[in-house]
């Protein structure tokens, strides 16, 4: 008796339904990369933003980014299938979304597009590091010493520190894969959220206007 073998795209049951290694997400993940995409650290300066745009324009600003973000998010989850389909396969990379409708010319653009902005997200968050750290430590040596004392570090060596560390995590394998960083992203987004709250009620609460209205 002949053996037939199935040519069924996930015929293995270790592979997903596109022939690929199976997708081990959750919601659970799946929302903590949402609140880490959407939360960042630039909520710190959300507040300083709305308040030199003042109570009209802000507010109509962080409404138009929500609906830039909402629709973004509705093309990504278009994009996921190829041809619009419910089983056909996936994209599994923004490229890969660009390369099938849009052609191999957007591809290159939208790489080198792509890149750019990765190289400059690393480059600033290189330096706001390497700032945060001459900041923590000017603080310190103010209040140690007071703020007649010649503070002044140099944010060379912070910037190496950080450059050697993002070295050494990029090697560590499937880095990507754990669970565990998701929900350390997640949370961290929280505390940036939390920390902004804190300071906005702080500063308001703090000020006369609002003990006169209260």
């Amino acid at each position: 008796m002949a053996v037939q073998h199935s040519l069924e795209v996930g015929g293995d049951s270790r592979c997903d339904d596109d022939g690929h290694p199976p997708r081990n997400g959750t919601a659970w993940t799946c929302v903590a990369h949402i609140i880490t995409a959407v939360i960042g650290s630039g909520v710190l300066s959300l507040a300083w933003s709305v308040a030199q745009l003042g109570w009209v324009a802000g507010p109509v600003c962080m409404l138009c980014f929500a609906l830039v973000t909402y629709v973004s998010a509705a093309l990504l989850a278009d994009c996921y299938r190829r041809d619009g389909a419910d089983k056909g396969p996936r994209n599994r990379s923004y490229m890969d979304a660009v390369r099938v409708f849009l052609g191999k010319k957007q591809t290159w653009v939208c790489g080198s597009l792509q890149y750019v902005s990765l190289y400059g997200c690393g480059v600033a968050y290189t330096i706001t590091t390497a700032t945060s750290m001459r900041a923590i430590l000017r603080s310190n040596c103010y209040h140690a010493h007071g703020h007649g004392a010649p503070c002044s570090y140099g944010g060379s060596y912070y910037m190496l520190m950080f450059g050697a560390a993002q070295l050494f995590l990029s090697f560590i394998p499937d880095f990507h894969d754990m669970a565990w960083l998701s929900v350390l992203a997640a949370v961290m987004s929280f505390s940036y959220a939390f920390i902004g709250l804190g300071l906005g009620l702080a500063n308001t609460i703090g000020t006369p206007c609002f003990l006169f209205i209260v």
